[in-house]
């Protein structure tokens, strides 16, 4: 059945943080795409050994044939879809040029499961960050948005909707006071099964969880001001391209974003806490963080 754009897919992106565009890579593409990111892998590989997680970005990579993600990016149904969601008003938001410098391929890792941590981009995972600055603009619709294409069945991104919408609940704040956001303790012993279970036990414990789970040809567009996270194992094979929507907005953004500066001894600046005055309220007892989540 051919791709359609729905009103609810408005809904979902704006309430939810993400939609899915089912199955909008026709059967040809998605041949050619699996045939350049299956090359891609073993790239990845040798650049970076067998728990290698990416290719970014893939620009710089002659022995692959761009044909294929060119088609990608001027699919007529995917740049319909994307300006009919977002807006016209902002520009081209799929220029085959736009988003070079970041567009790459996630895989899965050949020797050890393993999971990022949970985290807001930009504002957990960039030391130095002006968090007060992101905060300003967390809401901007313009702003934030990032994409996973897949091309094999692929169940690795786990998000929390709605969190794009606000900032953390007592929960999250209780899971995760730290900055920088920790992952997963894994012994260094560790048998594979056991850290499979270790880092799925660390994406479930996150309150409000809920897992994508993406066709082949499916892509996933979501607000990366939502807490989401990728959960990986060896043996299920992924080739996933990964991507931002840039709009001039955000390419301004990407390209200098609100850092604090260096310590006077020319440290670089620490993490900010975005729930440190919770936490001291709490600490203080004057003001309970909460206790449901």
């Amino acid at each position: 059945m051919a791709f359609e754009f729905t009103d609810a897919h408005i809904q979902e992106y704006f309430q939810l943080g993400y939609t899915v565009f089912r199955a909008i890579i026709p059967p040809a593409l998605l041949r050619d795409l699996r045939r350049e990111t299956d090359k891609g892998r073993v790239i990845a590989r040798q650049r970076a050994g067998e728990n290698a997680q990416r290719l970014q970005p893939i620009a710089g990579c002659p022995e692959l044939d761009m044909k294929p993600f060119d088609d990608y990016h001027a699919l007529p149904p995917l740049v319909d879809a994307l300006n009919r969601l977002l807006g016209p008003s902002i520009g081209g938001l799929v220029d085959t040029h736009a988003t070079r410098d970041v567009f790459g391929v996630l895989y899965e890792p050949a020797g050890a499961p393993w999971c990022t941590q949970w985290h807001r981009d930009w504002r957990d995972n960039i030391r130095g960050l002006k968090v007060g600055e992101w905060e300003k603009v967390m809401l901007d619709f313009r702003l934030f948005n990032q994409i996973n294409c897949a091309l094999y069945d692929d169940s690795c991104t786990w998000v929390v909707p709605g969190s794009h919408l606000r900032k953390d609940t007592p929960g999250e704040i209780r899971r995760f006071p730290d900055r920088p956001v920790l992952g997963p303790t894994i012994p260094k012993d560790s048998t594979p099964e056991e850290t499979e279970v270790a880092c799925l036990a660390y994406t479930m414990s996150m309150p409000g969880a809920v897992q994508a789970h993406l066709n082949a040809g499916d892509y996933l567009l979501y607000r990366n001001s939502l807490w989401h996270i990728g959960n990986y194992v060896p043996y299920r094979k992924r080739a996933t391209i990964h991507d931002g929507i840039f709009t001039p907005e955000f390419r301004a953004f990407f390209t200098k974003p609100p850092m604090n500066p260096p310590a006077a001894d020319g440290a670089p600046a620490g993490w900010e806490n975005p729930n440190l005055d919770s936490l001291v309220r709490k600490a203080l007892k004057r003001e309970p963080v909460g206790a449901n989540a």
